[in-house]
């Protein structure tokens, strides 16, 4: 790739104009190869959306719990919901530039490259960035917006390429989520560059996000600064001591010890355990029906609900939920009828939301029994009993 020779369209991604002006950028230069912003698995998406193609679209729920994606597939869920909805206001579909580009390049015969990151790869690393404060603020962030909290402004698609805009946008970004800007925003500008520089074309159009042109044209102009694209497909555990899980464990942990104490102090448990596996049926119980499971989620969320606390490396909902997804399949369209949400009885409807209502709600049931109830009623009251107290 000749820096030269090289035209960066910045586009904004649901703007039909941004559609106009690749087309027309591909059919004037005609390049040796046209570089866009996907990574394989959205092309292949959007290579079948416009041909037609159409296939088995349900979604495993039991296999994202099973594998603890739930997080994974929530932000996914939540960020598609953002970029459809603004689509449909401006009935443009999301990704309409890139099929443009698409279109443009199989008509004259042109080549083209895939230069983005695995978005999966994308959206574990910000998770794996966050921390549990942070986590909390851009979650409720994005629930806030689907119900259209907060401060509501009339926005210009066209004017988010506006590079004073998008300086704008991109600092509030870094100030309210630094870490997800620095994995959404300034590790992909680094990879979308490094993809850039790979190619060996000399004439190249790349076809990206317009708040992306701005850090690409940098390391362009600065490669010495690009950092290793192989470091940044890696996937890391979060470092340090994850103090806040070691909290968790030790809770179970220390249940159990007051227990054994209690027992070996002479002291009768029974009617102990006997509320311990009560109350914590009871909770699961309720934290799932409460959230709208079937009847029988919520016996199952209830039952196992005493295991969970007792084994930190499991969760009530994962087993209600598990079995929510046997009643409600969940699909693509799923996700694209996210688009026409106005309300809550909108999103109730939504198969996704309520599977992952429901295993909310039942964690949240068997948390307040583990945290509040429990300690209270059982452990404390035994604890006082061992020392004499």
């Amino acid at each position: 790739m000749k820096r030269e020779c090289l035209k960066i369209i910045g586009t904004a991604h649901v703007s039909q104009d941004s559609v106009d002006e690749v087309k027309d950028a591909i059919y004037e230069h005609q390049p040796d190869i046209v570089a866009i912003e996907l990574d394989r698995g959205r092309y292949t998406r959007l290579k079948e959306e416009m041909m037609g193609i159409e296939h088995d679209d349900t979604i495993s729920v039991t296999k994202i719990i099973k594998e603890n994606k739930v997080a994974l597939f929530f932000t996914s869920t939540l960020l598609s919901y953002f970029q459809s909805k603004i689509g449909a206001d401006v009935d443009v579909a999301p990704g309409s530039e890139m099929i443009g580009a698409i279109e443009a390049s199989e008509d004259l015969g042109i080549p083209i490259a895939l230069i983005d990151r695995d978005v999966n790869v994308t959206l574990q690393r910000a998770l794996n960035k966050m921390g549990f404060i942070e986590k909390a603020k851009f979650l409720f962030g994005l629930i806030g917006s689907v119900f259209g909290l907060g401060d509501e402004e009339d926005i210009d698609i066209e004017d988010l390429k506006n590079p004073e805009n998008i300086d704008e946008l991109m600092e509030m970004f870094k100030d309210e989520a630094p870490s997800v800007y620095e994995v959404l925003v300034h590790e992909r500008d680094a990879y979308l560059a490094g993809s850039i520089m790979r190619i060996p074309q000399d004439h190249v159009i790349a076809v990206v996000g317009a708040g992306h042109k701005p850090g690409i044209e940098e390391y362009l102009d600065n490669p010495e600064k690009l950092p290793n694209l192989r470091e940044l497909e890696v996937i890391d555990e979060k470092k340090g001591i994850p103090w806040l899980k070691i909290f968790l464990a030790m809770i179970p942990i220390l249940f159990v010890v007051i227990f054994f104490l209690a027992y070996f102090s002479g002291i009768n448990i029974a009617w102990n355990i006997y509320d311990f596996i009560i109350i914590s049926m009871i909770m699961g119980f309720i934290g799932s029906i409460l959230s709208g499971s079937k009847l029988i989620s919520a016996i199952v969320g209830g039952l196992v609900a005493p295991l969970t606390i007792i084994h930190p490396l499991l969760a009530a909902g994962w087993f209600s939920g598990l079995c929510e997804a046997k009643f409600r399949k969940v699909r693509q369209r799923d996700i694209k009828n996210l688009a026409n949400i106005e309300s809550f009885r909108d999103l109730w409807e939504n198969n996704i939301f309520r599977i992952l209502l429901v295993v909310i709600g039942t964690n949240l049931g068997v948390s307040i029994a583990t945290l509040v109830i429990l300690p209270s009623k059982v452990f404390i009251p035994l604890f006082m009993k061992i020392f004499g107290l």
